[in-house]
């Protein structure tokens, strides 16, 4: 998987990736030949007292080291401009394909671990793009070309580098063969924990309102101390790489300099060659340690790309159809047709042969008990999910035939959570419909009674809004989260439990000037109290996933016992004569 991903986000950037094989080859080429003109100075240069030829060849090894820190400059910068490239597309390829998941795949993975793996996981891989470009040409060349030209110079002296080198890879192996299932155990944990922190910021006020702060922070002492210990064993493994390279090519100098005494000593051998060699087997031992760092980011990189892959080669379960009608025949027009609906792997339907139809213009609500499928249901309608069983058509189209783009600006939804993006009151509302006017941003808020508050604010429709709308209060974040729809211009209208946190009195009103001023456009409600529903022209019980009950008030009060005992427990009996 990783090399296929470095293969597919790399290759639009092969100008940048043949910079740095050029240029790394040019500064390892000059690496290779500064030994050999180092032992010529000595040889013939200060062995025979040749003062000229000591000026012209050291300017020349000057000359070529400028080039080598000239060229090794233009790789790096061009190995950082591919890999930063690199890691910005698959972050976006990422980005791309969690936007198109739905609610399914979101919960199969976890919003903490998809927010790790576009950022973590993508950073160690982008890490290891960038140090390969780096060290892919010179480290090999090094490595090889050094043992070449060590051989150049001494043959005698080449067992030294056939033990050294199988040595110094078999310490290596060890170590990346026991760093692959840490570093796959390390970004579960990492996963871990950022899920235990999510949590906890998320749901702050509960935790403070229940007074388990501390046991929180014991939640995340654990999993960070779990985190924490994984982390130092990988650490000791990787850094126990270099002494052990160190050590290793430290025993093969002193073995150089011992054995190339005893050659200079017998007469087979010169001073200036066994620089020339130390050097060269400084450069191999230095080749085989720049792979071995390499091999220890491998590992890490690796799993990381396998996290990366999974989420890429997840295709979402809204199948986007081809070729659908970019408009909607019947505007405002629902039908659920035997729908079923089954989360996976569980053992009963959430929703089973639900069949009714929403007319145009028609106010349906929705009741049942917790647990119902009243979410559900109206989830299917803006396709956050596909029926199992049966079909939902909207505007007179199978969801799964409709053009996204047609169905969604058809539909404006509530959702159970209200969610206010950070910014102010005014871009929250331009997110319903980009372009808006100052007036139609009113009306908007009129109709869901929120203009007096927003007046009230010092800078109005300007007013800030943090993350999530955690500076306004409940009711005025749900009120908001209503105009936001209404001001999409939507035919039809989806509210999920949305008028819970308001007051009855507030309540009444918003759904009065909805019925009102929005007479032609259909309106799906989901609702906890009967006092929401009690004027919806057609109310749908819910039990259990079936339809048990379609009617009036006045009517479902006689012909269903599901909703009489829905009313009873929150209106009292006699608000059933």
């Amino acid at each position: 998987m990783i090399g296929r991903l470095l293969v597919r986000y790399l290759k639009p950037h092969w100008l940048a990736v043949a910079g740095v094989l050029v240029f790394q080859f040019l500064q390892a080429l000059g690496a290779l030949f500064l030994p050999t003109l180092n032992a010529d100075i000595i040889d013939n240069g200060v062995a025979k007292g040749d003062i000229d030829y000591i000026w012209r060849t050291g300017l020349f090894m000057l000359l070529i080291a400028f080039l080598q820190i000239s060229a090794n400059i233009v790789a790096i910068f061009c190995a950082s401009r591919a890999a930063m490239a690199m890691g910005r597309d698959l972050r976006s390829a990422v980005f791309r394909r969690v936007s198109s998941f739905s609610e399914r795949e979101v919960s199969r993975f976890g919003a903490g671990s998809l927010i790790t793996r576009n950022t973590n996981d993508v950073q160690q891989v982008q890490m290891l793009a960038q140090m390969g470009m780096v060290m892919l040409v010179s480290a090999p060349m090094l490595a090889i070309g050094g043992v070449i030209m060590a051989l150049r110079q001494d043959v005698g002296l080449s067992w030294l580098i056939a033990v050294a080198v199988p040595v110094l890879l078999v310490i290596v192996g060890i170590v990346v063969g026991r760093m692959i299932p840490l570093f796959r155990s390390y970004q579960g944990k990492l996963d871990a924990l950022n899920r235990v922190l999510r949590e906890q910021l998320t749901g702050i006020r509960v935790v403070r309102a229940f007074v388990r702060e501390d046991i929180e922070r014991e939640r995340f002492r654990v999993a960070n101390e779990d985190m924490l210990d994984t982390g130092r064993r990988i650490g000791n493994l990787f850094v126990a790489v270099f002494p052990l390279a160190s050590i290793v090519m430290n025993v093969t100098i002193v073995g150089v300099i011992w054995f190339g005494g005893i050659r200079i000593d017998q007469g087979v051998g010169d001073v200036g060659t066994l620089i020339a060699y130390m050097a060269y087997v400084m450069q191999i031992l230095m080749g085989v340690i720049m792979v071995s760092f390499m091999t220890t980011m491998i590992p890490r990189a690796a799993v990381c790309a396998d996290r990366i892959g999974e989420v890429l080669g997840t295709d979402t379960s809204l199948r986007i159809p081809d070729a659908g009608p970019e408009t909607l025949p019947e505007p405002g027009r629902i039908e659920f047709d035997r729908v079923g609906f089954a989360y996976p792997g569980a053992e009963q339907p959430v929703l089973d042969d639900v069949s009714f139809a929403v007319e145009p213009g028609q106010t349906v609500a929705i009741i049942g008990s917790t647990g119902a499928g009243k979410t559900t249901l109206v989830n299917l309608v803006p396709r956050l999910f596909d029926v199992t069983a049966g079909a939902v058509r909207v505007g007179g189209v199978d969801v799964r035939e409709a053009d996204p783009a047609a169905l969604w600006s058809g539909i404006g939804l509530v959702p159970q959570r209200p969610f206010l993006f950070s910014g102010t009151i005014r871009s929250n509302l331009e997110f319903g419909r980009e372009g808006a006017t100052d007036d139609e941003m009113w009306r908007a808020l009129e109709i869901a009674q929120a203009a007096g508050f927003v007046r009230e604010l010092p800078d109005g429709l300007d007013a800030p809004i943090s993350q999530g709308g955690t500076n306004v209060s409940g009711g005025q974040r749900q009120r908001l989260s209503i105009a936001r729809a209404i001001i999409h211009e939507p035919h039809t209208l989806v509210f999920d439990d949305s008028f819970s946190a308001l007051d009855l009195a507030t309540d009444a009103r918003l759904r009065r000037a909805l019925w009102t001023e929005l007479p032609e456009v259909t309106k799906l409600v989901v609702a906890q109290r009967v006092s929401t529903i009690t004027d919806a022209g057609r109310i749908i019980v819910l039990d259990d996933g079936r339809v048990v009950g379609d009617g009036t008030h006045d009517e479902l009060l006689e012909t269903s016992e599901t909703y009489r005992e829905i009313v009873a427990s929150q209106l009292g009996a006699e608000a059933q004569a």
